[in-house]
């Protein structure tokens, strides 16, 4: 596992959820005003500094309980609100979009071009907001910074983690199923055509090279497939062309964004009830990690008189309520709500509940990891 995953998979599932919440916004008929609003205060959140610099720490991937309520408090970062119902919608759709953009990556770093595909629609939504967008620029540096240099093993392994993260999530997207890309069981297809990696020849050729590395024998085989060879390679820079598409706003048009369930899904899910109900070894951690990173959200409440309005990602409220009902139980996140203040009762309650998993902690170490998250939570 990469400890340098977590930056990447943050960054482009919450590009994937701004997609969403704009296409939204869009089909409601939002006003124009306040729909920039909700997507200012939400993308100056993402990008805090703060909450950046303790995201970028080298860490293990959380379970994807412990992220989704990082993105349910992100998506609630201003006046907009979303029932349990389309914020369920909403995670699925932002997790199979980014699953299927790793999948179909031509090379493993590549999945850096498609953050920088994120990054780029992003500051387009705030094109009118230089400090948001100075937030957003500094993020680009850390990431070049860090991820720049890496070894193609190292995209590897990191890609290798994001797929892993991934495995077990087969539910279907109605704009995937049209495209077909997407079969009916929710798993996806993967093209023979197209480009080939930079830096790689199209498929069709064996070489045979002797121990003095000449080559002495050359055979040709029939691929299967229409690949051609890569234009040029995408930019890594602050601006530029990075060729690759993937990660760009699918939903810039008017397309259906449903999601289905698939059987695949559910059987999955259900041979993990167990590993819902039994407790969680990383429960302290994953509580840990959730107060760090909320609690340099600095989210503010939304001030002045303007109300606040409800976004639902289903044509009809009906449909909204049909889907909460018909969610198997198994496939609830079960949203921790942590509010990371001063407040003694909160805190207690907090103690409480990671009271509840009954981790043993080792016997050199003189305080637990819960002392130490409400110590911290005290000083925030």
């Amino acid at each position: 596992m990469s400890v340098r995953t977590l930056p990447l998979l943050f960054l482009n599932l919450g590009g994937e959820m701004l997609y969403v919440l704009d296409q939204r916004l869009r089909a409601q008929n939002i006003p124009g005003d306040k729909a920039r609003k909700v997507l200012n205060d939400i993308i100056s959140t993402m990008f805090n500094r703060k909450f950046m610099e303790e995201l970028f720490k080298p860490q293990e991937l959380y379970s994807k309980k412990a992220l989704r309520t990082v993105y349910d408090r992100l998506a609630h970062a201003s006046i907009m609100r979303l029932n349990q119902a389309s914020m369920d919608k909403l995670y699925d759709l932002m997790t199979m979009a980014f699953k299927y953009q790793v999948l179909l990556c031509p090379r493993p770093k590549d999945v850096l071009l498609v953050t920088f595909n994120h990054l780029d629609s992003i500051k387009a939504f705030i094109q009118d907001s230089p400090t948001v967008i100075h937030q957003v620029n500094e993020t680009f540096r850390q990431l070049t910074e860090i991820y720049g240099n890496l070894s193609a093993g190292e995209f590897q392994l990191i890609r290798q983690t994001l797929l892993s993260f991934f495995q077990d999530l087969h539910i279907r997207v109605s704009t995937f199923l049209k495209d077909k890309v997407q079969n009916s069981n929710g798993r996806f297809v993967l093209p023979v055509s197209g480009p080939v990696p930079w830096g790689t020849e199209v498929p069709g050729v064996i070489r045979v090279f002797n121990h003095k590395g000449e080559e002495v024998k050359r055979m040709e085989f029939q691929h299967g497939g229409n690949y051609v060879a890569a234009r040029k390679e995408g930019s890594f820079e602050l601006y530029g062309d990075r060729v690759l598409k993937l990660g760009t706003n699918m939903y810039s048009v008017s397309r259906s964004v449903e999601t289905h369930m698939s059987t695949t899904a559910k059987s999955s899910a259900s041979s993990r009830t167990q590993e819902s109900i039994a407790p969680n070894p990383l429960a302290k951690e994953e509580l840990n990690f959730l107060a760090r990173l909320m609690g340099r959200m600095e989210i503010k409440k939304p001030s002045g008189p303007e109300p606040g309005f409800r976004l639902n990602l289903f044509t009809t409220d009906e449909e909204e309520e049909h889907a909460a009902q018909s969610r198997p139980e198994e496939l609830s996140y079960e949203i921790i709500s942590i509010q990371a203040t001063q407040d003694q009762q909160r805190n207690e309650e907090l103690a409480r509940i990671m009271g509840e998993f009954e981790i043993t902690e080792q016997p050199e170490q003189n305080t637990s990891k819960g002392d130490d998250l409400l110590a911290m939570m005290d000083k925030l």
